[in-house]
């Protein structure tokens, strides 16, 4: 039976339900659209009735409960485990239990309680001189809406997102390995959905994995992955994983993966006869994050600044792959190199490596030239992050890039 809910309060809830079949991770390129199961609380003044189905009146009910709670049950502040405050957890209205609706930031727990679902819009500062999302507006994304899930989980302690055990344990997480794939950048204000799940990684880690749509079309535009590890906070050293932890994190598990067939081989360490090499970068305060070393977002900059402009200007990341070595701190010097594939050089290079006195203009630059076969091509680059010490340097992070040519350049 259905039933109505009306909203008078000028607050904006949107919510989604999807049934077990769109998930989060299910077949290459499957499509998820608004519709059927779909729900939308907005509540703009002149907005009529909503019919709402039954199977989710409960969350609806709690939602809007929420809105009039002055804040959701909070821990007391703590004594000596770490853990944050009262007051501090009562200003980032961090739940101590469970939640299936986050009104505020227009998410849901879905699939059994334990796949995460967020909607939200590519606002104007996350996009670039074209008017899409830039690479780091993507990651950025990620990992919030990895934080989120965590936040609703009723698990996070504080950090990025620590639980309570492992911060009984002195632990944080850091990230070991990240894989992503864009087939498509949202654009300025479009609506996208955003599923994020974790499964398990070995004896000791974990895996989280992406997926964002467009709610629109319902078309897949990027596909991640990323291994997680813990290190001690004090001493810097990655750790088991205890049966504490496992016992928090082991129920949220899902045996499912946004990428199917995920390349394993191990990026080649490159030395300081690559092609491309930025020396004595650092970092500033801003580029720090909650565990006082430099975000990873950051990291991928240093590695795309390397490259030329004009080849920036002219092609896009459709792949990336990074490997953690080592954190990096405040001061610390940091060296980008970056170097093309032997069999995947700049497409400018190649048309020069094969234009002769034989070949005809139409041939070299008409419609269906042969430079422009060739700047359809991928193309892949290796880098390397490493920080001065002393009289040599030691590794950051390795990663490898795929590019494509843009189909549309900015104004």
């Amino acid at each position: 039976m259905a039933w109505t809910v009306s909203c008078s309060r000028v607050f904006v809830v949107r919510c989604s339900a999807s049934s077990s079949g769109g998930g989060g991770g299910g077949g290459h390129g499957q499509q998820h659209r608004s519709g059927g199961n779909a729900v939308r609380v907005n509540g703009a003044a002149h907005l009529a009735p909503l019919q709402v189905g039954a199977a989710l009146e409960t969350s609806i009910n709690r939602s809007l409960a929420e809105l009039s709670a002055p804040v959701l049950p909070l821990l007391p502040a703590t004594g000596g485990d770490g853990d944050i405050g009262g007051e501090e957890r009562s200003r980032q209205n961090i739940p101590t239990e469970k939640q299936t609706v986050d009104p505020f930031r227009q998410a849901l727990i879905v699939e059994g309680g334990v796949r995460y679902q967020q909607t939200l819009v590519v606002r104007s500062y996350e996009v670039g001189p074209d008017k899409t999302a830039t690479l780091e507006t993507v990651l950025n994304l990620l990992q919030e809406t990895a934080l989120n899930h965590v936040w609703m989980s009723g698990l996070l302690g504080d950090g990025f997102g620590a639980t309570h055990g492992m911060i009984r344990n002195n632990l944080i997480w850091v990230v070991s390995r990240m894989h992503v794939q864009v087939d498509q950048y949202p654009i300025w204000g479009e609506v996208l959905d955003i599923d994020t799940w974790v499964g398990s990684s070995g004896k000791n880690g974990m895996r989280r994995d992406w997926l964002i749509r467009g709610r629109n079309s319902g078309d897949v535009f990027v596909r991640a992955t990323s291994t997680w590890v813990m290190m001690n906070k004090v001493t810097r050293r990655l750790s088991k994983m205890p049966e504490e932890v496992r016992g928090e994190i082991a129920p949220w598990f899902i045996d499912r993966h946004a990428i199917q067939d995920e390349a394993t081989e191990k990026i080649v360490k490159l030395d300081s006869n690559a092609m491309y090499v930025d020396s004595d970068l650092k970092p500033k305060r801003s580029d720090l994050d909650m565990n006082h070393h430099v975000n990873n977002v950051k990291y991928v900059r240093w590695m795309l600044e390397t490259l030329p402009d004009h080849f920036l200007q002219q092609n896009q990341l459709s792949s990336i792959t990074l490997e953690y070595r080592k954190e990096c701190g405040s001061s610390d010097v940091v060296q980008s190199i970056c170097q093309p594939d032997e069999d995947s050089i700049p497409p400018q290079e190649n048309v020069s490596m094969v234009i002769g006195p034989s070949l005809s203009p139409e041939i070299i630059s008409g419609h269906h030239s042969l430079a422009g076969a060739l700047q359809q091509s991928p193309m892949k680059y290796t880098h390397l992050l490493q920080l001065k010490a002393g009289d040599k340097y030691e590794e950051i992070v390795r990663g490898r890039t795929t590019w494509k040519k843009k189909t549309y350049k900015a104004p």
